[in-house]
């Protein structure tokens, strides 16, 4: 999986929770500039940091990897 295709998958699960970046890092937790990061593919997170995210988004990696 690209970066960029994790960003936008991630952006996607936010997106229809009706979440902004900061609703959600304050979730995860991490900074919002971390997440908008991650989500415009600037940065790659963690296993642990995208397990937490899933979490957060109550969905599998798996779904934020495909």
């Amino acid at each position: 999986m690209s970066p960029k295709r994790l960003g936008v998958t991630i952006k996607r699960e936010r997106d229809k929770k009706g979440w902004t970046q900061e609703e959600l890092a304050r979730k995860v937790p991490i900074h919002r500039v971390y997440l908008a990061q991650i989500e415009s593919a600037a940065k790659v997170p963690s296993i642990a940091t995208l397990e937490k995210i899933a979490k957060a988004l109550k969905v599998d990696v798996a779904t934020l990897l495909k």
